[in-house]
């Protein structure tokens, strides 16, 4: 089977005009009142279960709809192949392409949507919460990252099963650290996610024992007064967080000396840079890309369902998505996405981690989600598995392609999984390992 990319280091999404913060501030007209994570839930369903997706990708990112549309559609298979919800086949509605999430939002309530998984780019993700947390439909994103979607007001209706940026600030002090280095410095682009993500690495070289001798922000074409700053601060490693501006970042720390083993690069400026930087500017110099590489078993089923796949990024983030919606509906006996909410951070294992504490409202038919021990947890890996498992009176703890979930009180996952890459002498990087951090904070 040919090499499938999970999330190819020579592929940098474009990011919408309008800034994360900017969208925050400008969505969100009608304030959803309750928090359906917690609160009790009445059955509300009319039996079954309808799935829709929000595909948001157009132009350069295109490819990115069909990882996303065949692992939805593998997930909807296996699930019916299980005996469906309740009896009755989930159905995976007909999807649409475009930007216009709020547009395709309101088409899945007419659709009569009980979840919706998508969008992608977190700057549209407001708009699809939104429309769909007033209709009391359950949105989970396999790919929004930013930081400022963890305290957005979605009523309690908004998950995401992709880690927020944030998350890989422990991956990256990880790196920088492992050589015993004690002084590390951070040069970070301007903007949320450069200023989250430095600032989240700084904080955890400091928790590690270390020193974070410089944090220095530059932007896009600007970066020789920062990279100035950070070698007279004598660091060791150096973290680079950046996207746009990250080629010319790596270019100015090569020029000033400090380049390969000593550069630890942030998912942004993870890329195949090849001859557009110096010779061996980036020997030995490591970064990390979110997730984990797909097995050769899980790419032949995505195969099975796309011949022409040939990239799997939010592949497994949106196969997971799918079955924890079906797995919370099972719990719950009802497909109504309040009845979904309050059952999805118990059957991803979020109360059995002990990262969300408050007791979930109840089943539709009226037991706590939240209840027993952690001996009453069985932890599965499908759709049948944590089916079966319910049927013996075990409460699902969902373990996915992506990783262990464990929701918090946010909705967001709280154990992070990372691919770790390191650059030949040629400046092109190859998958290394991998990392896993738990959410800090």
């Amino acid at each position: 089977m040919p090499f499938l990319d999970r999330r190819s280091p020579r592929f940098r999404r474009v990011l919408a005009a309008v800034p994360v913060a900017a969208a925050l501030a400008l969505s969100g007209c009608s304030v959803p009142t309750g928090n359906a994570r917690v609160d009790p839930a009445e059955a509300s369903g009319d039996g079954t279960l309808r799935i829709g997706l929000i595909l948001d990708n157009e132009g350069q990112g295109s490819f990115l709809n069909k990882a996303q549309l065949a692992a939805a559609k593998l997930a909807v298979q296996e699930i019916n192949g299980a005996g469906g919800h309740k009896g009755r086949p989930v159905e995976l509605l007909p999807e649409s392409v475009g930007q216009d999430t709020a547009g395709q939002a309101r088409a899945l309530v007419d659709a009569d949507a009980d979840v919706v998984i998508g969008p992608t780019d977190s700057s549209r993700a407001t708009a699809a919460i939104d429309v769909l947390s007033r209709s009391k439909i359950l949105l989970i994103s396999p790919a929004n990252t930013a930081a400022g979607l963890s305290a957005y007001n979605s009523g309690g209706f908004y998950f995401r099963t992709a880690a927020a940026d944030v998350a890989q600030g422990g991956a990256l002090a990880k790196l920088a650290l492992e050589g015993g280095a004690k002084r590390v410095a951070v040069i970070h682009e301007a903007g949320d996610y450069g200023q989250d993500v430095a600032e989240s690495a700084s904080s955890a070289v400091t928790s590690s024992g270390a020193e974070t001798v410089a944090t220095a922000e530059f932007t896009a074409g600007n970066a020789a007064a920062a990279v100035a700053q950070v070698k007279a601060a004598g660091p060791e490693v150096v973290i680079v967080v950046a996207r746009g501006g990250a080629q010319g970042a790596l270019s100015e720390l090569h020029n000033a000396g400090i380049s390969g083993e000593k550069l630890v690069l942030s998912d942004g400026a993870v890329r195949q840079y090849g001859a557009e930087l110096g010779s061996k500017a980036l020997s030995g110099a490591r970064g990390i890309l979110p997730g984990v590489f797909p097995s050769a078993h899980f790419q032949g089923e995505l195969v099975a369902m796309d011949s022409g796949l040939k990239d799997m990024t939010f592949a497994a983030e949106t196969y997971d998505a799918v079955n924890l919606a079906a797995i919370a509906a099972a719990a719950a006996e009802d497909d109504a996405g309040s009845s979904m909410a309050a059952w999805l951070t118990t059957v991803s294992g979020g109360f059995r981690a002990g990262v969300a504490t408050a007791a979930v409202g109840g089943s539709a038919a009226g037991g706590s989600a939240a209840g027993g021990s952690v001996a009453d947890f069985a932890e599965c890996a499908s759709y049948k598995e944590c089916i079966d498992g319910l049927r013996a009176g075990r409460t699902p703890d969902y373990q996915g392609q992506s990783g262990a979930i464990n929701f918090d009180a946010n909705g967001d996952i709280t154990s992070a999984n990372y691919m770790v890459f390191t650059y030949g002498g040629d400046n092109r990087a190859e998958l290394s390992g991998s990392q896993a951090v738990a959410k800090s904070g």
